[in-house]
């Protein structure tokens, strides 16, 4: 296969180049399948509606919203995450049953749905309701997008719910298990009586930023997208209650730089810290090997050869993993 062309396939892939995840329908195929050898017998077909709705409201076709117009945090991120998650999923339920655990015990098909759920639109918050005269730009939401992702999760499961397409109930619980994937609320402070919500909310967390950081044009990415949505944010250049602003990124390039310690950090702080190094269920999921993980520390390894040689044209012209085969 010619090396462009094996490039532009992998960009559309998840970590093992063997989903396309630049649309719904295949992953939505993997999951249910997982879903089907997880949890034989039980009703999935909640998993259509959601995948469905999900395409809907990124494509700009679902009432009263624009199109999803963040280009790091856009359908591809959202279902690579998603996909994660149900491995990650089905790798913890894998390891309760042969740590001992009681199969009826575990997560079960209806919370490991709503987790699925809060995957496909922990980043709903991004998404412009028309009508909305102040802002321009999705990105423009993103300080308070989890704040926004909960309140579409509440109100969109609710009426899920009521026209009899499933997941009765669910809509309280996925509101608050969407901040699993933000900072606006620490994790010991989100209500939830259930164990296992708690234990799926830190699975989509991990999805999250395993997901992301994973991605083989994560490096690119953030030159290329996210230096823009943090600029649009607010993020990139703060301005304190003093009106001193303070600058947190000065360029794409200098978002690079910090990037080596910010996956160590995040690893250590959010990955291991909070959400208890869930993350190795995925190994469980593949039978042993962790493609997150590894693909995760070759992006770390790849910036910083580059960063070592101090040239920012090396930025741009080999920033690019190769792709395998």
């Amino acid at each position: 296969m010619d090396i462009a062309v094996a490039h532009m396939r992998a960009l559309m892939m998840d970590v093992t180049e063997t989903v396309d995840v630049s649309t719904p329908e295949p992953v939505h195929a993997a999951v249910a399948s997982i879903f089907a050898r997880r949890y034989p017998g039980a009703d999935l077909s909640p998993l259509l509606h959601l995948f469905t709705d999900f395409g809907r409201l990124y494509r700009g076709e679902y009432p009263g919203f624009f199109a999803c117009d963040t280009q790091y945090h856009d359908m591809q991120h959202v279902l690579d995450v998603t996909l994660a998650a149900a491995r990650l999923i089905d790798g913890y339920e894998e390891d309760f049953i042969a740590g001992g655990g009681d199969p009826d015990s575990g997560l079960g098909a209806e919370v490991a749905m709503i987790g699925i759920a809060v995957a496909l639109f922990h980043d709903a918050g991004y998404i412009r309701r028309k009508g909305d005269s102040r802002h321009f730009h999705g990105a423009e939401y993103t300080k308070i997008h989890v704040s926004r992702s909960s309140r579409f999760l509440s109100q969109y499961l609710t009426q899920l719910s009521e026209d009899g397409r499933g997941l009765d109930g669910a809509a309280p619980i996925a509101a608050k298990l969407v901040h699993y994937t933000g900072y606006e609320f620490h994790p010991t402070d989100i209500d939830l009586d259930d164990p296992n919500h708690r234990i799926v909310g830190a699975l989509i967390g991990t999805a999250d930023v395993m997901a992301q950081m994973a991605d083989r044009a994560y490096l690119e990415k953030c030159r290329d997208r996210l230096y823009r949505e943090f600029e649009l944010g607010g993020i990139a250049r703060e301005v304190d209650a003093d009106g001193v602003e303070k600058i947190r990124y000065a360029s794409p390039e200098d978002l690079l730089r910090q990037t080596p310690d910010f996956i160590r950090n995040i690893i250590e702080d959010r990955l291991d810290g909070l959400f208890g190094s869930l993350y190795y269920h995925a190994g469980t999921h593949f039978g042993g090997r962790n493609w997150y993980m590894e693909s995760i520390e070759q992006n770390r390894q790849h910036l910083e050869q580059l960063l070592a040689q101090d040239d920012d044209r090396l930025l741009y012209r080999n920033l690019r993993r190769r792709a395998r085969g």
